[in-house]
C-alpha cells in the first residue's frame, strides 16, 4: 500500500516528473469539488465539464504553476474561475455575434419583419434603429441588448474600447434626433 502524499507533494510530482498517478490522485480529489463549485456559477454542464478539464490540463501541462504559498483548492479555483470567465465573456459573446452576423450576411431576401420595420414612419424606435449603420447597431446590440461592458463589447466586436464608446454615443445621438 502506498503512502498518502500531501497536495504539495502531488503537485511537485506532476510538475517535475509528469507523474501520472500523482495527477490522477489530484484529479480524483479535486475534480468533483471544482465541478460542484463551477455549477454554482454556470448552469451549462457541458461548459462546466470543459472548464474543469481545461483547468486540470493546465496543471498537467505545467502552464499553471503552484507557488506552494496557498491552498491547492483555492489555486485550482482561481485557474478554473478565470477559464470560466473567459468562456462566458469571450466565446459566448463572440459566438452570439458570429451567429447574428451570419444571419445578416447570408440572407437572400428581406424578411417580412424587416420590410415592416423599414416602412415604419419617422420617429418610431424600430425605424430609427433600422436606419442606423450596421456598425452602430452592432455596438447597441452588444452594450444594450446583450448587456456587455464597453471592454467586453470591444473584444466581441474586435475594435478598441474607445471606438465602442464613440459609436455608442453616435448611435444615441442619432436615435435622439430621429425620435425628436
Amino acid at each position: 500500500m502506498s503512502e498518502t502524499r500531501s497536495d504539495g507533494e502531488l503537485l511537485r510530482a506532476v510538475a517535475a516528473d509528469a507523474d501520472r498517478r500523482a495527477f490522477e490522485e489530484l484529479y480524483r480529489q479535486y475534480a468533483p469539488w471544482l465541478t460542484a463549485r463551477m455549477r454554482g456559477r454556470c448552469a451549462d454542464p457541458a461548459v462546466v465539464d470543459d472548464v474543469v478539464q481545461e483547468t486540470f490540463l493546465a496543471v498537467w501541462r505545467g502552464s499553471a504553476r503552484y507557488r506552494e504559498d496557498g491552498d491547492v483548492a483555492g489555486w485550482l479555483w482561481r485557474i478554473g474561475s478565470r477559464r470560466l470567465i473567459d468562456v462566458l465573456r469571450g466565446d459566448g459573446a463572440r459566438g452570439r455575434l458570429r451567429q447574428a452576423l451570419a444571419r445578416l450576411r447570408h440572407r437572400d431576401e428581406v424578411s417580412a419583419e424587416e420590410r415592416v420595420l423599414a416602412g415604419v414612419e419617422h420617429g418610431d424606435l424600430a425605424g430609427a434603429l433600422i436606419r442606423l449603420s450596421p456598425e452602430l447597431r452592432a455596438v447597441l446590440q452588444a452594450t444594450v441588448v446583450d448587456g456587455l461592458t464597453t471592454r467586453e463589447a470591444a473584444v466581441l466586436l474586435g475594435i478598441p474600447p474607445g471606438t465602442v464608446k464613440t459609436r455608442a454615443m453616435r448611435a444615441r445621438r442619432q436615435l435622439r434626433e430621429a425620435l425628436a
